[in-house]
């Protein structure tokens, strides 16, 4: 204890003490923010979770009946109060909903099955609550990958060149003790994340998003109405959806009578950018008002867009804050207008090439470039989808933050047959189809000479290093049983050996075109490929549909026959698995 006669001085000290720290802040601001803000915090769910040797274990603990009704609700998106125990450490009244966009979209649809995507919020209903610092837990499925890791390398190779990216680590699902399934569990791109890398930066941070497909009552799912779910016949008997679009069964709209393009458009990269025309499907045709097979019209109206307008590709245009509205309603930070003219006027020095180094993070973004170009993911802003990427702002410098790559080498799959050619030796110096954002960087010398350098460090040290085949190694033997034994999988056992092999091929073919691309013997643009072919690396061995992808243009997830007969001689309905 203190005695009373001293209390006195010490209170005075303590507080004289105090005046001349806000003194010193006051006087010192920027030096303190500096000290204060915007270096790396470590955290306890680090090493806690995302240790790669070690799987996370996962229960989901909740009543059946409400476990029963999330699934079923599942496009609403709404949380649900759960129990959750991460390795042996029980955190209680956790939010847990079901998460995605096209992937949501389809699984509702899907009358085989209700492996949906989670998103766990530890801190939902109980203010500040954090699983070791973590507020927010990313459940990802593994949907319309086969190998059941594209996501998981490329987030290796961001982590391998210190890009600020999700951690990562494969989790064994159980509910209620018994085995879901295995998933892919991100670290959710929210404050603990911010924290981390960040510290107390006052920064703001947005996830843009140009195409809506999925639920929620943000995305208003297909022209404002959400999909419902799929039934093996429509009820009048004729084998169409119930309402409104169903692209898996391959019943795309029909403009005047056909399809709107070649078979050899390609959907991703050939998608107008005002995300509703289409070139050659007849006079006065309009993407908004399609006509539909077996009748009827859709309004595609506001629910459906790919690339354009909106800010998400990044593009600027005026001063006007309305014009990049897509960019503030994917806010995730709250924000205001001072924020958003602080983006703009970045977006617009950047689009002139005006001052880089203070608009935008250009090291971490040429680090983005590298990995994001190694894994050749369409489903982004390699093409015409303006989503897939976080953007976050502090004071007044812009840095990209990656996001969703289960669809990386391939599988995105819009239309035309997938050319593996087109994977293995996609164009390094034009990477970005959906966006001219990158254009000053790759037009600048200096920057493009560090974004090959980043290139080849994943070509001669990750992939040609070891550091590839230790990776895959691992996790083939973390997940291997893990995957045999999936009661919810996608696709079989035999489907997910060949997607990984198939994976492992994609990857080192990959690596030896993009050295090729940066020592000069072969075409590192488009425009340079499609002059001359005659040095590209030969892809005639790649099947990218065996890795798994996803069929935008009739077909839905493409997977093999036997996926579900093992899955259903093993347990019956896997929808029912839990039930």
């Amino acid at each position: 204890m203190i005695s009373h006669k001293h209390i006195t001085k010490i209170i005075g000290v303590m507080m004289a003490a105090a005046v001349a720290l806000c003194f010193w802040m006051m006087v010192f601001s920027q030096e303190v923010v500096e000290t204060l803000g915007g270096v790396q915090v470590p955290m306890a769910y680090e090493e806690a979770l995302f240790d790669v040797q070690e799987l996370m274990q996962i229960d989901i603990q909740m009543a059946q009946d409400q476990w029963e009704e999330m699934l079923k609700n599942a496009m609403a998106e709404e949380y649900y109060s759960c129990d959750v125990v991460i390795n042996d450490a029980k955190v209680c009244n956790v939010g847990i909903r079901p998460k995605g966009n096209t992937s949501l979209s389809a699984i509702a649809m899907d009358p085989d099955t209700d492996r949906y995507s989670f998103k766990l919020e530890f801190d939902h209903y109980v203010e500040g609550q954090t699983c070791l610092g973590l507020d927010k837990l990313i459940l990802n499925n593994n949907y319309a990958d086969a190998t059941n890791m594209k996501e998981a390398l490329v987030y290796d190779m961001y982590q391998y060149l210190g890009v600020d990216a999700s951690l990562y680590n494969y989790a064994k699902i159980s509910v209620n003790g018994e085995y879901w399934g295995v998933y892919l569990a991100l670290e959710a791109v929210e404050d603990s994340f911010l924290m981390r890398n960040y510290g107390t930066e006052d920064g703001s941070l947005y996830k843009p998003d140009n195409m809506q497909m999925g639920g929620g009552a943000k995305s208003g799912g297909f022209g404002g109405q959400p999909p419902q779910p799929r039934e093996k016949e429509a009820p009048d008997g004729n084998g169409q959806p119930p309402q409104g679009m169903d692209f898996l069964d391959g019943e795309m709209p029909q403009f005047g009578g056909g399809m709107p393009f070649g078979d050899d458009f390609d959907f991703a990269k050939d998608m107008p950018s005002d995300g509703n025309s289409f070139p050659n499907f007849g006079e006065g045709q309009d993407f908004e008002k399609a006509d539909f097979p077996g009748g009827g019209k859709h309004d595609f109206t506001g629910g459906f867009s790919m690339g354009g307008g909106g800010g998400a590709n990044l593009s600027y245009t005026d001063d006007e804050l309305s014009g990049c509205s897509d960019i503030w309603e994917g806010e995730v930070t709250d924000t205001g207008k001072a924020d958003h003219k602080r983006v703009v006027m970045a977006l617009k020095n950047i689009s002139e090439g005006t001052e880089l180094e203070t608009y935008l993070d250009v090291n971490n973004v040429l680090k983005y470039m590298a990995v994001h170009t190694f894994s050749a993911n369409m489903d982004s802003l390699s093409g015409n989808m303006a989503h897939n990427y976080y953007l976050y702002e502090a004071n007044g410098m812009l840095n990209i933050l990656p996001w969703d790559y289960n669809l990386a080498f391939g599988g995105m799959n819009m239309g035309a047959e997938n050319s593996a050619s087109d994977v293995i030796n996609d164009a390094v110096d034009t990477p970005f189809d959906g966006t001219k954002f990158f254009d000053a960087l790759l037009e600048n010398e200096e920057y493009l000479s560090r974004y090959h350098k980043y290139l080849q460090q994943l070509t001669q040290e990750y992939v040609f290093g070891g550091r590839f085949e230790e990776v895959y190694q691992r996790i083939r033997g973390q997940i291997d049983t893990l995957v045999e034994t999936d009661p919810t999988a996608f696709y079989s056992y035999e489907e997910y050996e060949a997607g990984a092999e198939m994976l492992y091929q994609t990857v080192m073919l990959r690596a030896e075109s993009i050295e090729g691309q940066i020592d000069g013997t072969i075409p590192a643009s488009d425009e340079g490929q499609r002059a001359d072919v005659s040095n590209l690396v030969d892809a005639s061995n790649i099947d990218i549909s065996v890795m798994g992808v996803m069929d935008m243009g009739g077909g839905g997830m493409q997977k093999g026959p036997n996926a579900r007969k093992e899955h259903q001689a093993d347990g019956g309905d896997v929808k029912n698995h839990m039930r």
